[in-house]
This record gives C-alpha cells, structure tokens and sequence, in this order.
C-alpha cells in the first residue's frame, strides 16, 4: 500500500498575535474537529506564538510517535503542568528520559499490575458494599473517591488517612488549574506572570510537596530501620526508592516526589474518568449492558474478581476499549517539536515547528471507524469487528514515549467495572452531557445516576 501523501494546508489565520488562541480556548475538540474536517490530515496554524502541524491521519500519527528523539523533542506541556509533575520522566529528554523510564518501569511491570489487581477489586467491592438500591450518586465523585483510594494503596502501600484527603484536595485543585491554562491566555504567558489561577496552583502544588514529601521521608525510615534498599514492601513508592540505575545511583528525593505525583494523576485520575464515561456510555446502551451482565455471570458465576478472570471478560475489555475510544481521559498527547532536519513522510519540517496529534479527533473520524460517534463496542469482537488502521487508537500515545501506566489502567478499569457491574446497574439521568478538555476528558458538568441493584450478588 503506497504512503499516505503529506500535504500541509494552512488552516485559519486567526488574530493578530494571538493566532487561534481564542478559538481553541473556547472549545478545544471543536476547533480541532473542524482543523480535520475542513482542511485536511495535515494542518498548519498558529496559536499565539507558536506555528502548529496538527496531524490527523494514523499512518502520519505513527510515524510521529515512532520518531527519534534527535528529530522531535518533547516540550513542557504548559507552565502549569510543569509545576505539578515537576521534571518526572514524561517531561524529560534524551539520557535523563532513558535513565528514568529505566528506573520507573518497575513499578509497572505486568508482574506488579498482576499484585496490585486484589487491591483493585477489594476495593471495589467495598464501595459496592455501601451502595444502596435506588440511592442518587455523582458518578465521578464516586469513581474519584475509588480509585483515589486504589491508588494509594498501591503508590503508597497502605490508607494514609488526612494526608491521602490533603493530597487529594489539592490535586484536583492543580489539576483544574492546569485544564484552565491549557484552554486560555495562561497557555502563552510567561512564567513570572502570575494569574489568580497561577496562584491558586502553586498553592495546590505547595500541599503536594509538602505531603508527598512526608511520606518519602516516613518510607526512607522504614528502609534505614532494615538496613535494607529493599524493606519487602512492593507498593509502587517502595520500587521507586529501591530502584538503581547502571551505575548503582538512585532516584533523588525530588525525582522520587515527580514520579510519584506522575504515577498518581495517572493511576487515579485517568481510570476515575474512564470509568465514569464507562457507566454514562452503559446507560445509553441497554443492549451492550445486558451482554456485560452476561458475561460476568458466566465467566465469574457470583465470586469477585481476580487477575486471572481479566483475559476472560472480553467484552468488559471492549467496552472499556471503546469508552477509550468515545472519550479518551488523554484527548491530545503532548506536542512534538521539530529540531533541525527534521522530516515527517520524506517532507521537511522547519525547526521549532510544534507537531500535534489528537486522540478525540483520530479516534472519531469516520474513514477509521463505521457511525464513530456510536458506542458500539463490538466493533471490537475478535471475530467479526470493525479492522481499523494501527494508531487510530491510541488512548496511551505510542512509540518510545507510550504511556508506562497503560497496562495498569486498563486492569483497573476493567476489574473495577466487572466488580461493580456484578451487583448494579447506573442509570445516568438523561440528557446530552458536554466533554471538559482540560488535564483529563471529563463531564463539564456533574454526571448523577440512580443505582440500581442486580438480582444477583458475590457469594448469593
């Protein structure tokens, strides 16, 4: 099959000096929509200062993702979101990238995800526990509340009490800011300059250090009271501080407090989003509902959950796969910058130029995927679905810099879903609920639901 020809098109002028800034502020996943359906698979335009490629088509995208690091450098994804991850492995370059993704991938492993399932469903199940008939729940509260709770227990090892609510509070905090600035003037403003908004973060961000920080120096105790790098502890914190690179160094505090606040927003955040699209999308499709009820019955037949089951539930892993689709938690991986002699499809891409690819718009057009706007996750079947083009999902990114939690997240959500799905059903009250693209893809506004219990229980 011959390449997908390479043909940049300029896309809309904008303001003077402001560019497209006021456009995309005002509605990012439109504006990038019409960047696609108006003009091309190959856009130029200029937002603020900055001269924009956005990609749309997966052979493009591929390639992009794939590029080597000489070619395309990962810039800092807005002054905000520097500030909460700090310099963690997802906002480093070149050997400091290589030696943290080394360090840091560890802790993620499929052996690690494998220990951390019992956590995910015990937790679950809990939650399920004080769920009750008819009851009325902000979904994503809900799923905030679960996965935070999974998350620290698997980052940290155990419930950390006031300091896990803290830490909590601020991170949604930060993470709202950062969704602010990523849609408005604060995404070309200069570091000094400090908004309301600004100052709103760097308060969140101070809470962060500060307990973050208590509970690497509590865990450094633990290991100097074993004389030990390795206490036999396998949450996720304990592989960071174990961890040594070749030449036998570890992570410094600093970079152990970047990581940990990066495995957070993506262990916590990005499952809790997923799974509240998860039960929207499920209430919209009785049919799809009745077939995971189905298959839970008949691959878990009224026990909980384990790692095990996770092959099995196939069609739990569809939905999940097409909720990732529909409304990707991630809607726009982190912008690429050319560097000198750069090329994308044999054609040259002058240095500077900053390369975008969105998830929410590869994934909803309809060249890859039949009615995309339809949840429809048997397009999925192994025998029988939709055969659409490698990278026209990529919920996770791809290439080198593919995202280290992937495996964890899909795990989560799957088990959590298949957990809870066991014994309700959520039904989201009607009505069209509008996408928030800030740090995650989320309801703009509360997604509430009736709980409904089914007929069947774990163990009844």
């Amino acid at each position: 099959m011959p390449p997908i020809p390479f043909l940049p098109v300029a896309g809309p002028r904008g303001l003077p000096f402001l560019g497209n800034l006021p456009a995309f502020g005002r509605g990012p996943l439109a504006f990038l929509e019409h960047l696609r359906d108006d003009f091309g698979d190959v856009v130029t335009w200029p937002l603020g200062p900055a001269r924009i490629i956005s990609l749309a088509h997966p052979e493009h995208i591929a390639e992009l993702l794939g590029a080597h690091e000489r070619d395309y450098a990962t810039p800092d994804i807005g002054w905000a979101f520097g500030r909460l991850v700090g310099r963690s492995v997802i906002r480093s370059q070149g050997a400091d990238w290589r030696r943290k993704r080394s360090l840091v991938q560890p802790a993620v492993r499929p052996r690690q995800v494998s220990m951390y399932a019992a956590t995910m469903v015990e937790c679950a199940a809990a939650l399920a526990d004080r769920w009750q008939d008819g009851t009325r729940i902000d979904v994503l509260r809900e799923m905030t509340l679960l996965t935070q709770r999974i998350v620290v227990r698997t980052l940290f090892g155990n419930d950390i009490g006031d300091q896990a609510r803290a830490l909590a509070e601020a991170m949604t905090v930060a993470g709202r800011e950062i969704g602010t600035e990523l849609r408005g003037i604060g995404l070309c403003l200069p570091p000094w300059v400090r908004t309301p908004a600004r100052r709103r973060l760097l308060e969140a961000v101070s809470v962060v250090d500060t307990e973050m920080g208590r509970l690497i120096d509590a865990r450094v105790i633990d290991a100097r009271a074993t004389r030990t790098q390795d206490d036999g502890r396998e949450d996720a914190l304990s592989r960071l501080l174990a961890a040594r690179d070749e030449a036998g160094r570890p992570l410094t505090r600093t970079e152990v407090r970047d990581e940990a606040v990066t495995l957070w927003v993506g262990g916590h955040e990005t499952t809790s989003t997923a799974l509240t699209w998860s039960w929207y999308l499920l209430s919209t499709s009785p049919n799809a509902r009745m077939r995971l009820a189905a298959e839970i019955e008949r691959v878990l037949a009224g026990r909980l959950p384990t790692i095990d089951d996770y092959e099995r539930l196939t069609w739990t892993q569809q939905i999940v796969r097409e909720t990732l689709r529909l409304y990707p938690p991630g809607w726009m991986i982190p912008p690429r910058v050319a560097q000198k002699g750069a090329v994308l499809a044999g054609t040259p891409i002058p240095a500077g130029t900053m390369v975008w690819c969105s998830q929410w718009v590869t994934h909803r057009d309809p060249r890859w995927f039949r009615d995309p706007t339809s949840f429809r996750p048997e397009r999925w079947d192994a025998d029988g679905g939709e055969a659409a083009p490698q990278h026209a999902w990529f919920p996770f990114g791809g290439g080198r810099r593919a995202c280290l939690g992937a495996r964890f997240a899909l795990v989560e959500t799957a088990l959590v879903l298949a957990t809870l799905a066991q014994r309700f059903q959520l039904d989201v009250a009607e009505g069209d609920i509008t996408p928030l693209a800030g740090l995650q893809l989320q309801p703009a506004t509360p997604l509430h639901a009736t709980v409904r219990a089914m007929s069947l229980r774990p163990g009844g």
